[in-house]
């Protein structure tokens, strides 16, 4: 694959992603955000509640409280329902099941994953999606699929906010309380947040003081625009309505307010990657043809694919998958040996060690016409993005907007979103894109937005500015953690992130935590929440058997994985240095401290290690007692 080949000059390329990511990166790093409580505690209010619930305060004890209603806390019930252990609470501040689809209702949501792999115990539960790519009023309805079959509401408090978990040595259990004066006694706790569970808001200068209508995109405010998710927002009919920020979640909700509003102006920092969705309908026939075991394997073939392991083929065959089918694609006349290197080393993140071991692999395989399989890689990578950019040339009329639409960065540097109406949406004459170029908004006033000297007054702002990713864990929990003697997670992290497989923490005994960090990031984030949930049972299940009922890391085994984490997060280092910021490399700052990473082995690989830890039962680097 030779630079030659391409109409584009991939050095000048290079330096241009440099360019662009330079002027984004901010001293302030998480910083930057507004923490959602006082006067914008509003933000994060319950719209979609039909009736407050009104009841006595519990006082009781259970073997298991599982914090959070999402598909980790749903996950997490259903796997121990299925090893016997049915004694557990699980508590969700919501008024249903859901965690990010019940707060994600604005119009045009919908999921970027293939529902097939998406939607976890679909061979349990036989639910057949309507589509490829589901929406979230679907999701919704097959959360509460899985809540009936598995008897979830039996078992919930909904409605019902945990403001604190406290260890109690002296019982050997953790004392749960919660904002309906709710104390709850509790061998064990799950806590399934969710990392997409507080939203957050730009620190802009003058954000309190405009006078207009305001809310975030995950409360989104149907009584003000009119309409529902899918659109029809008659409400906004003579309203001018700000945007402010231009993620996955304005992608998707920008077509059906520039449909509806008076005028519509999208105020953009960076980007987005905008590729084609194409969704299909279910062939219902496709889904009974299916052997036993179907997803589980269509969901680790995709997975596999995303982190460069060896697939036979590509069972999903999308977008997401497109940029590994063009490297092949170049690499076609190539002989098997050298398909096979590129295929184990194929991965967007490929850096350091891993390319190191590849390429002297290659050596050794005496492939000596194989070029530099990071080069090969990057070079692919531009390939694909200049697709993405001359996308947005054939779909945006306007030269300069069209322009200001194309993302310069590697694709998987910021989440990719597939959408077929939002590029079009910039043709419309009531929609207008302010580009800040990097530099985001100058201040906010009592009747509008104010970049470079001009004010744009508005009606309503729509904060479609994501989730606290890499804040303190208690600030996104909306809750303390209080372990041994006292000490608060937050305290126990204050220097990093410091797990074992990043489900357990030294001095906070009996609490399990979910999530990407210290563990496995997937694109299928339920992927990895269903195989934290068996994780869990099976730990729970041997426990049991061998009489133990306080389980705790053990200080040499938590060690030895944050070293493991650290080394490992040098594979995907280089790479994520490069980025734009944003929340995949913590607003740009890489490894300020090196243990806050997910495992850098990707996630098969990490699935892989758990299989293998659990296989002979003894829990190695667990203290039980």
């Amino acid at each position: 694959m030779k630079a030659t080949n391409f109409d584009f000059d991939p050095d000048a390329l290079g330096r241009k992603y440099q360019e662009e990511r330079d002027k984004r990166v901010r001293v302030d790093g998480n910083d930057q955000y507004q923490e959602v409580t006082g006067e914008f505690a509003y933000f994060v209010e319950d719209p979609y509640i039909a009736k407050e619930l009104q009841r006595d305060a519990i006082r009781e004890e259970v073997e298991v409280v599982i914090i959070g209603g999402g598909f980790g806390g749903m996950l997490a019930a259903a796997r121990l329902r299925e090893v016997g252990i049915d004694d557990f609470k699980i508590i969700e501040k919501g008024g249903d099941f859901g965690g990010t689809w019940y707060w994600n209702r604005y119009p045009g949501a919908s999921c970027d994953i293939e529902s097939y792999v998406y939607f976890p115990l679909l061979e349990k539960t036989g639910f057949v999606p309507k589509q490829k790519y589901t929406n979230a009023s679907e999701t919704l309805e097959y959360c509460d699929v899985i809540a009936k079959q598995y008897k979830l509401h039996d078992s919930a408090l909904l409605q019902t906010e945990v403001t604190a978990t406290d260890w109690d040595e002296t019982l050997g259990r953790w004392i749960v309380s919660t904002n309906r004066q709710d104390t709850i006694k509790a061998r064990y706790v799950v806590h399934s947040n969710g990392p997409l569970n507080r939203p957050k808001l730009p620190a802009i200068k003058g954000i309190s003081d405009f006078k207009g209508h305001t809310f975030h995109t995950s409360r989104w405010d149907y009584d003000y625009t009119g309409g529902n998710a899918f659109g029809g927002l008659v409400g906004l009919k003579n309203k001018r309505v700000a945007v402010i920020g231009t993620g996955a979640t304005a992608v998707q909700c920008v077509p059906h307010l520039g449909a509806s509003a008076e005028h519509l102006y999208v105020f953009q920092r960076t980007p987005s990657s905008i590729d084609e969705r194409n969704n299909t309908p279910t062939d219902p026939n496709w889904m009974k043809t299916q052997t036993e075991g179907w997803q589980n394997e269509r969901r680790r073939n995709f997975e596999s694919i995303m982190s460069g392991a060896p697939v036979k083929e590509d069972l999903v065959s999308d977008g997401w998958t497109d940029a590994f089918r063009l490297l092949f694609g170049n690499l076609k006349d190539k002989a098997p040996s050298k398909l096979r290197v590129a295929m184990w080393a194929l991965t967007s993140v490929v850096s350091g060690e891993r390319y190191k071991v590849g390429f002297r692999q290659y050596l050794t395989n005496k492939v000596t016409d194989f070029m530099d399989l990071a080069r090969s890689m990057e070079l692919a990578d531009y390939e694909k993005m200049e697709g993405v950019r001359a996308r947005a040339d054939r779909l945006v009329n306007d030269e300069k907007t069209a322009e200001a639409l194309k993302p310069y960065y590697r694709q998987f540097c910021k989440r990719p979103c597939f959408h077929d109406e939002y590029l079009p949406t910039f043709n419309l004459s009531n929609v207008t894109l302010v580009n800040t170029d990097g530099k985001g908004v100058d201040q906010i006033t009592s009747e509008g937005i104010v970049f470079e000297g001009k004010e744009y007054k508005v009606d309503c702002i729509i904060f479609a500015t994501g989730f606290e990713v890499g804040t303190d864990y208690s600030r996104r929990a909306g809750y303390q953690v209080n372990g041994v003697k006292g000490k608060s997670i937050s305290e126990k992290w204050a220097d990093g992130l410091s797990t074992f497989h990043g489900m357990h923490t030294r001095g906070f005994p009996n609490a399990f935590f979910f999530g990407p960090a210290q563990s496995a990031f997937t694109a299928t984030y339920t992927y990895s929440l269903d195989e934290q949930s068996v994780h869990l049972a099976h730990i729970l299940t041997v426990a049991a058997k061998k009489g133990a009922n306080r389980i705790e890391a053990s200080d040499a085994a938590e060690k030895k994985w944050v070293q493991t984490i650290i080394q490992k997060a040098r594979l995907t280092a280089d790479f994520q240095q490069k980025c734009t910021p944003g929340y995949y490399n913590n607003e740009g700052k890489v490894n300020a401290k090196p243990q806050n990473n997910t495992y850098g082995g990707g996630p098969i690989e990490f699935f892989a290690l758990m299989k293998k830890w659990r296989s002979n039962d003894n829990l190695k680097g667990l203290e039980l007692r």
